[in-house]
């Protein structure tokens, strides 16, 4: 298990930041795509950054640049993603647009091209960072992004499907809101009642270091009591 490699989206703050922190702590080799890669990961020989905006694309070469520096990939972290807080009905085709671009279409071609890297161990994972907005539509507000978040609920279905003769194993990580900038504007809820990025970073780590054997296709976080349907 030594010298795993994985490759995490939207790792410059919050969840993505928490859960390449964890990464590399517990051994792990990086490449962390970044809209601005930071002076934080630079010196670092175990981080390679490049310079990814989902909304834009690019999947491919950066999987290409990982594989050039470490030889390998072992997982990916699925978990760059947008919120536009409008309903189904008014939202605009731009905003929509946007949102089916970074939180469904990028970790689908993220995944397809890390598939064949990911099929050489025998236990290659993903891990799409989705969200509670992917089990139930909580508010007229959330439903466009909810939308886009169901969606990806089910991308991570079906590469776990796609994926399992070959050893490679899916998780939909589904939390609530988590206290970061995106979560605490969009919530007038007490930062300290809320989940912490650190911890859905050890719901990552937790899942990607499962056997074969006991493979998890969701895990929903939460940190109130809400019903799900």
């Amino acid at each position: 298990m030594e010298d795993r490699v994985a490759l995490i989206s939207g790792a410059g703050r919050g969840i993505g930041r928490a859960i390449a922190e964890r990464l590399v702590a517990d051994g792990w080799k990086l490449s962390l795509g970044l809209r601005q890669p930071q002076e934080h990961w630079h010196g670092n020989a175990a981080i390679h950054t490049h310079a990814y905006d989902a909304l834009k694309g690019g999947e491919a070469q950066w999987v290409d640049k990982a594989l050039a520096r470490f030889g390998r990939i072992d997982a990916v972290i699925a978990n760059a993603g947008i919120m536009i807080a409008k309903s189904v009905v008014e939202i605009d085709d731009e905003d929509l647009d946007a949102m089916w671009a970074v939180n469904v279409r990028a970790p689908q071609r993220l995944a397809k091209a890390a598939f064949p890297a990911l099929s050489v161990s025998g236990r290659g994972r993903i891990a799409i960072i989705a969200s509670l907005s992917g089990k139930r539509v909580a508010s007229v507000d959330s439903s466009a992004y909810a939308l886009t978040k169901h969606a990806a609920v089910a991308l991570a279905h079906g590469l776990r499907q796609a994926g399992f003769e070959k050893g490679i194993r899916t998780t939909a990580i589904c939390p609530g809101f988590v206290a970061t900038d995106m979560g605490l504007a969009l919530a007038a809820e007490n930062a300290d009642a809320m989940t912490r990025p650190e911890e859905v970073a050890d719901i990552v780590a937790y899942a990607i270091n499962l056997p074969n054997r006991a493979s998890v296709a969701e895990m929903t976080v939460n940190w109130r009591a809400e019903q799900l349907y």
